[in-house]
């Protein structure tokens, strides 16, 4: 993982939700020269953060025998226009899982306010994985042990 948009898991709970934080501040490397003289965080970003979550929230809930990639985002709303500046929740849950994939929704929010969802995001499953390496970088990403608590 290149870039990290969120910044930290609050709460997990093994096959059903992921939630976490990320704030927008003016000094993200992705507004440098993105909108001229108004800064706005690009609703992609939202949508990165959102689905990063979700993806760590699969690779536990499979015990780190699989990764998680994502495949197909429908039905996603985006509030436009949003200036920096404000820290977001982020929720996240699986809706089912099979073999072969998951299904997710997720959701991004100020303050109770509902700024970016996509009520269906399905991942592959990729199941050549180095489940000790996962381990580590789950626990580097989110700040929790490989168990699910905090480090």
């Amino acid at each position: 993982m290149r870039f990290l948009f969120y910044d930290r898991v609050v709460e997990l709970e093994k096959g059903r939700f992921i939630r976490g934080v990320k704030s927008f501040s003016l000094s993200e490397e992705f507004l440098r020269h993105h909108y001229g003289k108004i800064a706005l965080v690009p609703g992609v970003i939202m949508i990165e953060a959102m689905a990063q979550l979700l993806g760590w929230l699969i690779i536990y809930s499979l015990d780190f025998k699989a990764s998680a990639i994502m495949s197909l985002v429908e039905d996603v709303t985006v509030t436009p226009r949003l200036r920096p500046g404000f820290q977001a929740e982020i929720y996240g849950e699986i809706v089912s899982v099979s073999k072969r994939d998951s299904l997710g929704s997720a959701r991004m929010s100020v303050d109770g306010q509902v700024i970016a969802s996509m009520s269906r995001i399905i991942y592959s499953h990729l199941d050549r994985v180095d489940a000790d390496e996962l381990r580590r970088l789950f626990g580097y990403y989110s700040g929790l042990h490989a168990e699910g608590v905090p480090r």
